[in-house]
């Protein structure tokens, strides 16, 4: 599923990253898990991982949530498992309205607490009248949720979560030419059927587009609801492989008994222990150095 804001949404959510990202997880959240629990639906608990993008394809600021579900959830008492429909998950259209007003609803809420910042040609919305006439449009206009096929199967779950979710604001194999000052990189066009594409920005603001989606620091992008929320995930999920009739997912004797080096080297082919610059010599711990008691101190610029 992917929850997109509407574009006076996102104009102020860059001056206000860290509330306005909030609120778009927990409205998508809690939209997800409201219709999902409804017995007109599928009157079921269900688990969710959640990611943050910024971005579109042409690195302009574009805040939008994918969020990965598992096609079914627990019932009301946690006694069966209850699958969607093939095909189906839940209504859109129901979806989009009912995100559309509690966003709406946290956004002001927000305003009254005084937890917005306006500035520029943002600075006249700092009056309570001006601020409700901007978003008195967006009551009506349609706000963009999206469901997804499913994935193929496992593998392609873990190929997302390890590669799509972790990645920055653009990929080196998109960046093309760095020439006189300027910057040459490949995008799809989704306005014209995702062609690819190519792009030449100036230096500057491909360095300025890139920085619009650096977030506040500590901000956590990636998140876990429901039965997947980190407290109860692992009795949750082990009461839903059992309610499906599944293995057990204990890791083998053998399996147990790697640590991260061999782990690391089984995904990747890299090794931990090769020396990265000759490839011969061998990594080898020599002292672990324990954590300085004292706080770190500002280091001057003496250039």
């Amino acid at each position: 599923m992917v929850f997109t804001v509407p574009e006076q949404i996102a104009t102020i959510a860059y001056q206000n990253k860290r509330e306005l990202y909030g609120i778009l997880f927990r409205t998508a959240a809690e939209t997800l898990r409201t219709i999902a629990a409804d017995p007109k639906h599928l009157g079921a608990e269900i688990g969710f991982f959640a990611v943050l993008h910024t971005w579109g394809q042409n690195l302009l600021h574009h805040p939008h949530l994918h969020c990965v579900v598992p096609g079914g959830g627990l019932s009301a008492d946690g006694t069966e498992w209850i699958s969607c429909p093939e095909g189906f998950f839940l209504p859109v259209r129901v979806l989009s309205r009912l995100f559309r007003r509690l966003f709406l609803e946290k956004l002001l809420n927000a305003f009254d607490d005084g937890k917005l910042e306006f500035f520029s040609s943002l600075e006249p919305l700092r009056d309570p009248s001006a601020f409700l006439d901007y978003l008195a449009p967006l009551r009506e206009a349609e706000w963009v949720v999206y469901a997804k096929r499913p994935f193929a199967g496992p593998e392609q779950v873990l190929d997302y979560v390890g590669r799509y979710t972790h990645r920055v604001a653009i990929s080196n194999n998109r960046l093309l030419d760095m020439a006189e000052g300027k910057v040459t990189f490949r995008y799809k066009d989704y306005r014209h059927e995702a062609q690819q594409k190519t792009m030449t920005l100036q230096a500057e603001e491909f360095i300025r587009r890139f920085l619009l989606h650096v977030l506040p620091e500590g901000f956590q992008r990636i998140r876990y609801y429901g039965f997947l929320a980190n407290r109860y995930r692992e009795q949750k999920l082990a009461h839903c492989r059992e309610l499906l009739g599944m293995p057990s997912c204990e890791p083998s004797a053998s399996e147990a008994a790697k640590d991260y080096r061999e782990r690391y080297e089984e995904l990747t082919g890299c090794s931990l222990r090769e020396c990265p610059v000759c490839h011969q010599g061998r990594m080898l711990v020599i002292e672990i150095l324990p954590r300085s008691p004292h706080r770190k101190t500002a280091i001057t610029d003496t250039s």
